[in-house]
């Protein structure tokens, strides 16, 4: 039921597990429609900005297919 507790140099450091504060902490403040929009927007910024970079990385991602034919010019064809 108890626990045997080794033997510390300093009598604050046995006692400190045992601490509570009596102190609450203040109530958060609530935010404004400012805050609130502008939080919003810049989430809304930063994915935005993840799907525009999948979006214009994605065909940089597919395999080169090499193309069937050669391409060759008009003016090499009546050599």
């Amino acid at each position: 039921m108890f626990r045997r507790r080794e033997p510390v140099p300093f009598a604050f450091v046995a006692e400190a597990d045992r601490f509570r504060s009596n102190v609450t902490p203040p109530p958060r403040e609530s935010l404004g429609f400012g805050q609130i929009a502008a939080r919003s927007l810049v989430g809304l910024t930063v994915v935005a900005g993840l799907v525009g970079s999948l979006l214009f990385g994605m065909p940089a991602l597919q395999p080169h297919k090499a193309p069937e034919k050669t391409q060759q010019s008009e003016a090499s064809e009546g050599r």
